[in-house]
């Protein structure tokens, strides 16, 4: 069976890089005796899919993979069993199962949401930084740089009390790192980009029929 697992990230581990957490994962599923299907061959390893990496330095309640199981308890039981053998700062927060002809959470990534923590942030401010005709980025590809209007990759931007939240188009497509937000939304509003921006990563979504859903609605927990 396919299952797919929802977990938070905070602490000292916002500094470990995503191959480190693959392997942390692969070993805390060893620990704790989950009954993990291996592919085949002269090295099987364990089949897991993890959804969009975690850029070093976030925090995030909206990180996700799946992986295959040959056997399972109930959701709330394996939830319990993976916490139990987990570091305090990542918690497993949901796990889900998933139809059998389910696409890997990566595959069909379309859009995550973030908090920018950035003080003195008006609606006021953003409404007049998305009322430009476009927004136009430097972003760094593997050929190079180029210039892209990221104004339609912003689904949603408001003010908080000390943070900026916004939903961005994010995959293998279209990807808008958060940190151009902010670049541009500061230059924009003539102020100087702090040395250090605080960022988490709040959930992840998937498309279906024109709406966007948490990546955790595309399966169903397990009684």
């Amino acid at each position: 069976m396919k299952v797919r697992v929802r977990y938070s990230k905070h602490g000292n581990v916002k500094f470990i890089g995503h191959l480190d957490i693959m392997r942390y994962f692969m070993k805390l599923n060893r620990r704790a005796g989950i009954d993990v299907a291996y592919s085949e061959g002269f090295s099987p390893h364990q089949i897991m899919s993890f959804a969009a990496p975690l850029s070093l330095g976030f925090t995030s309640n909206g990180e996700y993979f799946d992986m295959k199981l040959n056997s399972t308890k109930s959701s709330k039981e394996m939830i319990e069993l993976m916490n139990k053998h987990s570091v305090d700062d990542i918690r497993v927060l949901s796990f889900k199962q998933l139809d059998d002809n389910a696409k890997n959470c990566m595959s069909i990534l379309a859009a995550a949401t973030y908090k920018i923590f950035i003080d003195d942030i008006s609606n006021d401010d953003i409404d007049k930084y998305m009322s430009q005709s476009s927004i136009n980025a430097i972003k760094k590809t593997k050929k190079g740089e180029k210039e892209i209007d990221i104004k339609p990759l912003i689904y949603d931007i408001k003010s908080g009390d000390d943070y900026v939240y916004i939903k961005v188009s994010q995959g293998s497509s279209n990807n808008l790192k958060p940190s151009l937000v902010t670049e541009t939304l500061l230059k924009f509003l003539n102020r100087p980009m702090p040395d250090f921006v605080q960022y988490e990563r709040l959930d992840m979504f998937f498309e279906i029929d024109q709406e966007l859903k948490s990546l955790e609605d595309a399966g169903y927990d397990i009684e």
